[in-house]
């Protein structure tokens, strides 16, 4: 037990909240009984209770309607000015929603959302509200990224109890609040990030949302481990959580929407961060793929499918002698615990034993594969590895993989093919329920329905 904690037990005053879940409890624990995190109780003064206030999140008067007598316009969309990021949220902006974008320091959050208020000062109302940096510091950035300033207005403050009443004369289109974690309401007592006034406080501008129509953007801070701090309500309480993702000492950025009410989760969007700002980045299949001027032994180019978009990733692999009674399974982009089961697999039905190997297994670009479509690529790319065989740079391949040795089929397969095709892939081999029927221009398929067959066509 550290030092304050002894000191808060002693005193008996105050209460205790966990800073993960938000629980309250009676007394200082070690560990959160309800979230079970361990080191997150923290003691917060006595508050006084805010004032009792009409609507709920969605800033509605409570009455019951039938739900067939309800309109079910379709939602107006604007576009943000960056085409990556309309992707990411679904094909624009929606009136009074709430977006939540969360990401490591210095990723680029800022940047993007004051580049996205420079497209949009232009035709639209935009309201950059800033608790993290003064004026000039903004107007600075602004100017170092070669941004128009003219049609963005800028209010430096954290009191949230000022802030809403300057939106509502405003009547911005767009707010941006950087961040939700230095906001703090009057109305409590708790310091600016606490649980209960990240709460409070996202609590008041959905509301706000919904009544005008504004489309607001809160900027989140993460903790060490990835996760967006402060309680987990406040990603219920908005529409859209949207994540910046990109690897130390990349260039790339990736924004990956993790849940949107106006559209299809994970969704993704790359960026280069350059000089001048965040740079879109059209055809992010050709920064995935570094192409061999001569065909190399472990990797191969597989298709994966973000949201929406079709992706070609290469997939490496090394195989190497273990001088350990227990080999290493290190997996970059992929679950460690799937590979584990893909050698496995491996050995049971494709008759290629890893027992005495180490197995290194990366995904070129920064680019992490949540789908089982890397199953037939990752075995692929091992056992060219193990064998010393380069496969073609023309090869394409992806498909699922039981544990029986069978290859399952993936979805979107014709969307995938195609993708191939366009850059230039000429064989490729899938999953024979995933081959069509009328073929694919320019692409030679191997349909496989063991694992076995998959090899024996390398």
């Amino acid at each position: 037990m550290s030092q304050a904690a002894r000191t808060a037990k002693r005193r008996g005053a105050g209460s205790y909240v966990c800073n993960a879940c938000g629980a309250r409890l009676p007394k200082w624990s070690g560990q959160c009984p309800d979230c079970g995190s361990w080191n997150t109780v923290i003691e917060v003064p006595e508050e006084r209770a805010a004032p009792r206030r009409g609507g709920g999140y969605a800033g509605t008067a409570a009455a019951v309607e039938s739900l067939e007598t309800i309109g079910a316009a379709e939602e107006s969309r604007r576009s943000s000015g960056i085409a990556e990021l309309d992707r990411v949220l679904g094909g624009g902006l929606v009136a009074g929603s709430v977006v939540l974008l969360g990401g490591d320091p210095g990723i680029g959050k800022s940047t993007l959302l004051l580049q996205a208020c420079a497209a949009l000062g232009a035709a639209e109302s935009v309201l950059y509200v800033t608790g993290e940096e003064s004026p000039q510091q903004v107007s600075l950035r602004a100017q170092r990224l070669g941004l128009v300033r003219a049609g963005i207005r800028l209010l430096a403050e954290t009191g949230i109890e000022r802030i809403l009443p300057t939106a509502e004369q405003e009547r911005p289109t767009v707010m941006v609040v950087d961040s939700i974690q230095t906001l703090f309401s009057e109305e409590l007592a708790s310091a600016p990030g606490s649980v209960s006034q990240v709460r409070e406080t996202a609590a008041q501008l959905v509301r706000f949302a919904k009544q005008s129509g504004t489309c607001v953007f809160l900027v989140g801070h993460v903790t060490k481990e990835g996760a967006l701090a402060g309680p987990r309500v406040l990603e219920h309480m908005v529409d859209t959580v949207i994540y910046f993702e990109g690897e130390a000492g990349s260039q790339f950025r990736l924004v990956r929407s993790v849940k949107n009410r106006f559209g299809a989760v994970n969704e993704l969007g790359v960026f280069a961060m350059t000089d001048r700002g965040l740079r879109e980045v059209k055809n992010p299949s050709a920064i995935f793929l570094s192409r061999h001027d001569e065909p190399v032994p472990g990797s191969v180019v597989m298709v994966t499918r973000e949201g929406t978009r079709p992706l070609l990733i290469e997939v490496q692999a090394l195989v190497d002698e273990s001088p350990l009674a227990n080999p290493r399974r290190v997996a970059l982009g992929l679950d460690q615990n799937r590979l584990s089961m893909l050698l496995a697999v491996l050995h049971r039905h494709g008759g290629v034993g890893m027992f005495d190997r180490d197995v290194f297994v990366n995904v070129v670009g920064g680019v992490r594969i949540g789908e089982t479509a890397a199953d037939l690529a990752v075995l692929c790319a091992v056992v060219s590895s193990h064998r010393d065989r380069p496969l073609p740079l023309d090869l394409v391949v992806f498909g699922e993989v039981g544990l029986s040795g069978e290859v399952r089929p993936v979805p979107n397969g014709l969307d995938r093919l195609r993708e191939a095709a366009k850059h230039g892939l000429r064989r490729a081999i899938l999953p024979e329920k995933n081959c069509p029927k009328q073929g694919v221009e320019g692409l030679e398929l191997v349909p496989v329905r063991v694992v076995q067959e998959a090899l024996d066509a390398l």
